[in-house]
């Protein structure tokens, strides 16, 4: 396990063409597995998910993103599919889809890039399309 720092560029469209970008840089833990690799952070306020530990598991055939806490989700992404799953908030919990475009990862020992294209749905609904680039650098030092 490293310490990280992570740097998270994300954008969202909705179905009109607003588009929301956010830019998170936060300190986090990564684990390289030769081939595989897995990543964690605690969400901010900045986020609106204050409370809620995100982990990154990523395999060469998959990326799988879930949360913990204040707010609970399992979302799979694999290039040309769709998956449904269920986000579960403390206002109430829905089952969205998504289905991911691409995903370019380059990851090694001492950490590296991820970049993820996806739409999500609501019952079939478009709602938005996103886009997650993530940057991991080691972190000398303790945190």
């Amino acid at each position: 396990m490293k310490n990280v720092l992570i740097t998270i560029r994300g954008t969202q469209t909705d179905p009109h063409g607003e588009n929301d970008a956010l830019e998170l840089t936060t300190e986090g833990e990564y684990v390289w597995n030769g081939g595989s690799a897995a990543f964690s952070y605690m969400e901010s306020a900045l986020t609106g998910l204050e409370g809620t530990r995100t982990t990154f598991v990523v395999r060469p055939e998959s990326v799988t993103l879930s949360r913990a806490g204040a707010v609970t989700s399992r979302m799979v992404f694999q290039e040309g599919q769709n998956h449904r799953f269920l986000y579960e908030t403390p206002f109430g919990a829905a089952t969205l889809g998504l289905e991911t475009q691409s995903i370019r990862a380059d990851l090694h020992e001492t950490g590296g890039e991820l970049e993820i294209r996806y739409t999500t749905d609501v019952e079939h609904n478009f709602i938005s399309r996103n886009q997650f680039f993530i940057t991991i650098r080691e972190r000398k030092g303790t945190m």
